[in-house]
């Protein structure tokens, strides 16, 4: 066996299982790992953000987008700290996300004498937003520790993992074996659970199902599908379910038609979601049966007391169900009635101007199996139910987590992670300007995302609520922005402005079919709020994206 660096190793390790394409920052205790990326550099790409906060959120849209571990690369310290909010984010929607940092050097862990980039408990405050967190103390140690991490990222429930390496591990050398590459079983439901699940759902005469971001992560959706059909149950899909059925199903549902559903429901099948809005937010009917099929056996339960609860993977769970309950007596249609309701659904949104229109003429210049990344900003909001979504994996959110200014670096991952799709990114003023230094990193490395601020000159939710809570006065809400279009030509990208959603769609239009990164500016005014048709006993600052 040859001699390696630890460098080396790890770079050969996460090549061996499937990893491609890196988001990181270069800095002195990773130079012995550059050193090997280098050499690596026609299989394994680095993508070199402006932001360690970057990192994190590009390997996340590229997880979500693609179904493949996302990868990013961060020094320890602040640079580690700047990539915990998109850590964060990928764990509230169980993104498979690998964060690769460094260290200090072995012996003066924990010493604090203040060596470079030297906090205490690093390994520690990782394992807050990670689902496994390890050091490697040796060369010799690597291959097994990233075999271990790709372990816990297969296994179950996705949820990002940390690997820490001090730069005198990453220098030194070993001669190391690799282990196989291991992909772990899908976790099988308890049969019995499932029978008991399906005499449930065949006995309603006007099942319910809710779906969410889990059945996008086990690539269910087509089981989804037709156990919809067979029990003619419209679905629900949360925001991080879009796409799981197409909005042009008769069957496909956002939460605006939850409590007209559940008002008649006569069982409810939740699988891949946490429950919490029907639970917590609107209500779920007392004495309807519930069954909840989740992966996570903590997740079972949590916000609803299930009457049947299912621990196990989405895709064969829901195919256990399909063999139990098609072929039985078929059901009356149930789509006349669930049209109804997506157009009343329909009629209320058209109400919300300018959003409607908006969110229309985007849809309308967007191919189907264009992705689109929500910000925490008012056309987000609007778009998590409003606007339709046609394929799976094309509509991320930032999940419970609410990570404002997470949109565009996490569509730039998407980008990458998806060469061939169009990809929007929905941005507001205020959360744009988070990452807007990462317009450089789109032309650096032509990634040809559409951005699109809608600009109010102002964290606009906050200002709404304040005005609401605080006897109309607001306070630290307002914005001075730059001119988006000069700034995104200073960037060397194309600057656009567009005032109407007739101009927004000419525009996008255009940017897309330039197949170069874009920035459209839209200004904007004080819109409508969503929240009380949503949830009307909500909290007022509620976002409800769930998993």
């Amino acid at each position: 066996m040859a001699r390696l660096t630890g460098g080396q190793i790890l770079v050969e390790a996460i090549k061996r299982e499937g990893i491609d394409t890196i988001f990181g920052l270069p800095g002195i205790q990773l130079d012995w790992l550059f050193d090997a990326l280098f050499a690596s550099r026609e299989s394994l790409r680095v993508i070199h953000t402006r932001h360690e906060q970057a990192t994190s959120y590009m390997a996340d849209g590229y997880a979500r987008t693609t179904g493949k571990v996302g990868t990013c690369l961060v020094v320890p310290g602040p640079g580690l700290l700047n990539a915990t909010a998109g850590l964060s984010t990928a764990y509230a929607c169980s993104s498979p996300v690998l964060c690769l940092t460094g260290q200090i050097e072995s012996g003066l862990i924990g010493g604090g004498r203040g060596e470079l980039h030297e906090i205490p408990n690093q390994l520690q405050m990782l394992q807050s937003v990670t689902k496994w967190a390890a050091r490697a103390t040796s060369p010799a140690e690597i291959p097994g520790l990233v075999a271990e991490a790709f372990r816990s990222l297969r296994s179950g429930r996705s949820r990002p993992v940390a690997l820490e390496i001090p730069p005198d591990v990453l220098g030194a050398e070993a001669e190391v074996a690799f282990p196989a590459r291991e992909v772990p079983a899908r976790v099988t439901p308890d049969q019995g659970a499932i029978r008991r699940a399906a005499e449930l759902l065949q006995r309603a005469e006007r099942p319910l199902i809710f779906a969410g971001g889990g059945v996008l992560r086990a690539e269910a959706w087509p089981e989804v599908r037709a156990l919809a059909e067979a029990l003619q149950a419209p679905v629900i899909m949360t925001e991080n379910g879009r796409g799981i059925l197409s909005d042009r199903h008769p069957l496909a549902h956002t939460a605006l038609s939850a409590r007209q559903l559940l008002a008649g429901a006569d069982a409810i099948f939740a699988v891949g979601t946490r429950l919490l809005e029907a639970a917590a937010w609107i209500g779920l009917p007392a004495g309807v049966p519930l069954i909840q099929l989740d992966v996570d056996p903590e997740e079972v339960g949590r916000n609803a007391t299930p009457t049947v609860g299912i621990v196990g993977d989405a895709k064969l769970g829901l195919a256990g169900l399909l063999g139990l309950v098609e072929g039985g007596q078929p059901r009356p249609s149930r789509e006349a009635e669930s049209r109804a309701i997506k157009e009343k659904v329909e009629d209320l949104l058209f109400e919300l101007q300018p959003q409607q229109s908006f969110a229309a003429a985007l849809r309308a210049a967007l191919p189907d199996d264009g992705i689109v990344v929500s910000e925490m900003t008012q056309m987000g909001y609007y778009s998590g139910v409003g606007l339709p979504i046609y394929e799976p994996r094309t509509y991320l959110t930032p999940g419970y987590q609410g990570t404002l200014g997470y949109g565009y670096a996490t569509a730039l991952g998407a980008q990458v992670g998806s060469p061939d799709k169009k990809v929007v990114a929905i941005c507001g003023d205020g959360g744009f300007m988070y990452n807007v230094q990462e317009l450089a990193t789109a032309k650096q490395h032509n990634i040809p995302l559409v951005g699109i601020v809608f600009n109010d000159g102002a964290f606009g939710n906050v200002k709404r609520i304040q005005k609401a809570r605080l006897g109309g006065h607001t306070y630290g809400s307002e914005l001075q922005n730059p001119d988006f279009v000069a700034l995104a030509r200073a960037f060397g990208i194309a600057g656009m402005r567009a005032e109407t959603p007739d101009a927004l769609g000419g525009a996008l239009r255009e940017a897309l079919a330039t197949n170069e990164p874009t920035l459209i500016d839209v200004p904007i005014g004080e819109v409508p709020s969503l929240w009380s048709l949503l949830y009307p006993s909500a909290p007022e600052s509620a976002d409800a994206s769930e998993g």
